[in-house]
């Protein structure tokens, strides 16, 4: 008997059936998470040929565009005759794993393994063989070890591809091309700094309560002009696009939605709302504040729209499924997994953030980030938002002299290929608007103030 043969029939060929059932039952639970993996996830990958047969209903119910869900998949089962209950696709759907990529990978992994040993065995018998021509043998070897990792070769480049590509960014930068490497913020001494919001990059913006950071996002989200995601726990789409119509048009946006409008701030709307309205901004009514759910959202949104970048507002109101971990630890455990994100999908991430409350010295700090310092470790940058109108106070030393009234001071306190800034910029009240100052506004000194201050 052939040495496969015997590996075959005792079982100790590469698989793993619970990671074969894990992988099905997080797609019967969520046909989401499949559209990032269907085309590395071929039915061979699955070992047990009952697991095989029901991933290949799965791909059936998917090419015909017909929802995936535990009745669905069953009924095909039925209609090819397979020896399957619905008892048995409901107990794959128990078996949902929120580490489904890890999931994936171990499965790639055993199948990977199983082909390597089938390529192994096709050397040794027609080494002994002697029958065919081992120039041919190796060529058909060489071609099925090629065809294994077909699908992550075109994702690994040498050093001298990195090496190239910092030539041409030099190149660009020379030539005064594409002086922005990335998409633009809409603030010039950030996006000097940056080359703007880059890919792979996670960027954390905090501030504390009432600071403006969700008015921030958005008007980084109007001024990229890119397709991107926009995910938010505690506004409706609705009251997102109504924040944008006010930066457009000057009327507040708690009146566009709540108050009796008179003709002139309808104009004014009409106008903001047609700059708005056609801006690549997508919200999915599905997400949740849970940190799958939305993961799974912003995969099918890469595909399905071609996302460059994603804002989540904000982390300390996402649910983690980490039980026995404090908060801190699910807190880190969301940054990293935002990053990695960002970095699998080749897009930019915007997480906001709180800070902890300091009214003594409310200037923002890496060390006031609420609930985890692995919210910094884990990013690329970290924004942060300082309005000291709102406490009654000055900046601090270096902008001093600059008057607080409807200014903002944008700190970037981390900055791995940046570096460390602050800047000034205006914000208006009324419709929340941030936006970048050719010339920044110095205290008017009051004379019946002994101290100087203007307030």
């Amino acid at each position: 008997m052939a040495l496969e043969q015997v590996m075959v029939d005792s079982g100790i060929m590469p698989h793993s059936v619970e990671v074969e059932e894990s992988v099905l039952g997080t797609i019967i639970a969520d046909a989401n998470v499949l559209n990032d993996f269907r085309d590395l996830i071929v039915p061979d990958a699955f070992y047990i040929t009952k697991n095989k047969e029901i991933y290949e209903c799965i791909l059936s119910l998917s090419d015909r565009g017909d929802h995936v869900d535990i009745i669905t998949v069953f009924n095909e089962c039925q209609k090819r005759k397979l020896d399957v209950t619905a008892f048995d696709i409901a107990q794959l759907a128990q078996k949902y794993n929120i580490f489904f990529d890890e999931r994936v990978s171990i499965l790639l992994e055993k199948y990977q393994r199983r082909k390597i040993f089938e390529i192994g065995s096709l050397l040794t018998s027609n080494a002994l063989s002697g029958v065919n021509d081992i120039s041919d043998v190796l060529t058909e070897a060489k071609d099925r070890m090629n065809g294994i990792f077909s699908g992550n070769r075109e994702n690994v480049y040498t050093m001298k591809d990195a090496v190239e590509a910092v030539y041409d960014n030099i190149q660009k930068n020379f030539k005064g091309v594409g002086e922005l490497t990335g998409d633009p913020t809409g603030f010039k001494k950030l996006d000097k700094r940056s080359g703007g919001l880059q890919t792979s990059d996670l960027i954390i913006v905090a501030a504390d309560t009432s600071m403006g950071k969700t008015s921030f996002s958005i008007k980084l989200a109007m001024n990229c002009g890119c397709p991107i995601a926009f995910y938010s726990m505690e506004m409706k789409k609705e009251q997102i696009a109504a924040r944008m119509i006010s930066i457009a048009s000057g009327v507040p946006a708690n009146e566009i939605l709540f108050s009796k409008l008179d003709s002139g701030q309808i104009i004014s709307i009409d106008k903001g709302a047609a700059k708005v309205v056609n801006y690549p901004v997508y919200f999915d009514d599905r997400s949740t504040s849970n940190i799958e759910t939305i993961l799974s959202s912003i995969r099918m949104m890469k595909i399905k729209y071609g996302i460059k970048g994603v804002i989540v507002d904000y982390l300390q109101i996402l649910n983690v499924n980490m039980k026995g971990t404090n908060k801190e630890q699910q807190m880190g455990d969301v940054a990293r997994r935002l990053k990695n994100i960002a970095k699998e999908l080749d897009i930019w991430v915007i997480a906001l953030s709180q800070l902890n409350r300091d009214l003594q010295n409310p200037v923002p700090s890496l060390g006031r980030l609420r609930d985890s310092g692995q919210i910094a470790e884990a990013a690329d940058m970290v924004i942060l938002i300082y309005r000291p109108e709102v406490y009654g106070k000055r900046y601090p030393e270096e902008f001093s002299n600059t008057d607080t009234q409807g200014t903002a001071m944008i700190d970037v306190a981390k900055g791995r290929n940046v570096g460390l800034m602050k800047f000034i910029v205006g914000f208006k009240k009324e419709n929340t608007n941030f936006y970048d100052l050719d010339d920044v506004p110095i205290y008017e000194v009051k004379e019946n103030r002994p101290d100087g201050l203007p307030f």
